[in-house]
């Protein structure tokens, strides 16, 4: 079985191992928090992106991570994400 997730910011189907995740979930009081999920297991609505720099300009400018979320996404998942690309 093949894992095809799309990317949020060029839009391409890739294989999930090759993607980074962010992950929405609810807490036990149903407050929503947004993680970076590097090890692809945390709960919740996930959206992916490639491992690249383009796609995670294309992500912020199309507001891939907002419209597949549903919430805004903050400036620290960016920071962070833009921190794990470049290792």
């Amino acid at each position: 079985m093949i894992l095809l997730r799309r990317c949020v910011g060029c839009r391409n189907m890739i294989h999930k191992s090759l993607l980074i995740r962010v992950s929405k979930y609810y807490d036990l009081t149903g407050k929503s928090e947004l993680l970076l999920d590097l090890k692809q297991k945390a709960p919740g609505r996930g959206a992916y992106l490639c491992h690249n720099k383009t796609c995670l300009e294309l992500a912020k400018k199309t507001k891939g991570f907002e419209r597949s979320l549903k919430c805004a996404l903050p400036k620290e998942i960016y920071d962070t994400l833009c921190l794990t690309i470049d290792n």
